[in-house]
């Protein structure tokens, strides 16, 4: 189901019975209609091995099944919300950027140091950002949350991105991500920033990144 942008910080999506949504807990803003919102400790389409990912990726809180018919308005914190619509493709997200998602969509949980090896675990202990990224697959649309607005840089084959791990909200398509530095061990200490560390995203797809720096 998709979602209809009120303005940048709220999303409206409407409930249809025999269908749910999966929304972050406090995403609600307001409904309409006879809606019911209840804790879904399955995490989703992934089942419980895609809970124990989230739960080793320190997100403690589970989410919220949608069910009923209405409308429901999403938006948290005052975040600025992008919507992704999957036709097929594998969405990558930090877990604590997910504002809510359609529930036909399968969730997993991916280990960043997969294809980054070594750096791609620094990531998590140097730059703040977690090891575990959440994945959805399917078709369907996904509300993200991010810091000062996203945009969306394409990812074309030879000509990789470089960015910033605390500026990287999601990615989808065909591509690969590793975690490289331009300075020495020695230089990296208490150093999280781009200057440090750059997340290069190579292959066939785009990377959405925020503005701001800001950790939610």
């Amino acid at each position: 189901m998709p979602f209809r942008e009120l303005n940048d910080k709220l999303v409206e999506a409407s409930i249809t019975p025999g269908q749910r949504m999966f929304s972050q807990r406090g995403a609600m803003v307001a409904y309409r209609g006879d809606v019911s919102f209840t804790p879904n400790i399955q995490g989703g389409q992934g089942g419980v091995m895609s809970m124990i990912g989230r739960r080793v990726a320190n997100e403690a809180t589970p989410l919220m099944s949608v069910e009923g018919s209405g409308t429901v308005l999403f938006g948290h914190g005052g975040h600025h919300i992008q919507v992704v619509n999957l036709s097929g493709d594998t969405l990558y997200v930090e877990a604590d950027r997910l504002l809510a998602f359609d529930g036909s969509l399968e969730q997993g949980t991916m280990f960043m140091g997969s294809q980054g090896g070594v750096m791609g675990m620094v990531r998590g202990q140097v730059t703040g950002q977690g090891l575990f990224t959440t994945t959805l697959r399917g078709h369907g649309a996904v509300a993200v949350m991010a810091h000062g607005g996203v945009i969306e840089l394409p990812i074309q084959p030879g000509r990789a991105v470089h960015v910033d791990p605390q500026a990287y909200v999601a990615h989808y398509g065909d591509v690969r991500n590793k975690l490289s530095t331009a300075l020495g061990w020695r230089e990296m200490v208490g150093r999280g920033s781009g200057e440090a560390f750059q997340l290069e995203l190579s292959g066939s797809g785009a990377v959405f990144v925020q503005a701001s720096e800001e950790k939610l």
